[in-house]
């Protein structure tokens, strides 16, 4: 996690058996996430200090439809991000000039069927921009070259919850192919865990809530792990739904989290008010937990 704020991610590595790649080179418009979007303050830093570092940078710094600049790039294992400019929601700004995960690019096979999941029960009720192009922008990312209908989402409120002020706004992009290009899954034929975007999480309260409006909207839990679920030092409780067109999305409702594990000093999220953001200095202390 970034204490600028922004998402976070999680790494995996399988240790039973070897992480396989698609069997196909998977491009825009291909079903499921296909590039993590990455947030910055100052984009043409952000983009000169990623280069010192050898990573493959795809294209120059470039406007994109919704009028912000940005630019994409792959990690060494060929996943795609795009860092582009936020100027407002960061809980510092300090060290780097780039956050944590800002949303996702995720490929659906019918816009107008796939909007409703992210816009009514996920909250993404904000259209920021709806085009439809060969799109400039995407040149040098796969599959760039197919007209396409792109829709960026964001929310009309600001987000709530313990870790609000550290998370911070995101945004949602699909895309949907049109130029008769027939989409593939990108985990067709593969497990959870090998090589890419595995799923979307988001931080939420109110689990039982959240079921029933997912259930009613058509995207009913597919995995529930109960209440009592821990991961190393915290607990809380995780599910599953998935997207129109099978795409993971999880659920976590956190109950307990370490503050400093050292002394055994932990934050029980779940006798806090739902909507009330945890104090900035519990926020700052989180980095304290900090491997190197």
């Amino acid at each position: 996690i970034s204490m600028n704020g922004g998402g976070g991610f999680e790494i995996w590595q399988y240790t039973s058996r070897t992480a396989q790649n698609a069997d196909f080179t998977p491009q825009l418009g291909d079903l499921g996430i296909f590039i993590g979007k990455i947030k910055s303050y100052n984009i043409e830093a952000s983009y000169a200090h990623i280069q010192q570092f050898g990573v493959t940078i795809l294209g120059t710094i470039t406007q994109a439809p919704c009028g912000r600049k940005h630019f994409y790039m792959n990690d060494l294992w060929g996943n795609t991000f795009e860092v582009i400019e936020e100027k407002t929601s960061w809980h510092e700004q300090k060290n780097f000039s780039t956050g944590g995960v800002f949303g996702a690019v995720i490929g659906v096979s019918n816009m107008e069927k796939s909007l409703p999941l992210y816009t009514t029960v996920l909250g993404f009720d904000k259209i920021i921009s709806d085009t439809t192009a060969v799109f400039a922008d995407w040149q040098g990312v796969q599959g760039a070259t197919k007209k396409m209908r792109r829709v960026v989402l964001r929310n009309s409120k600001p987000r709530e919850g313990s870790f609000a002020p550290l998370l911070g706004d995101n945004e949602i992009e699909l895309v949907q192919v049109l130029d008769g290009y027939t989409p593939r899954k990108i985990y067709e034929n593969r497990l959870w865990g090998d090589c890419g975007f595995i799923h979307l999480c988001f931080d939420i309260k109110n689990m039982n809530a959240l079921q029933a409006a997912c259930t009613k909207a058509g995207h009913p839990f597919t995995i529930d792990g109960g209440a009592g679920f821990e991961m190393g030092e915290a607990a809380g409780h995780f599910t599953y739904i998935e997207d129109a067109d099978g795409t993971l999305i999880e659920f976590v409702e956190t109950k307990k989290i370490p503050i400093f594990k050292k002394w055994g000093i932990y934050l029980n999220v779940a006798k806090r008010a739902p909507n009330k953001p945890l104090p900035k200095l519990i926020l700052k202390a989180l980095a304290l937990g900090r491997v190197k």
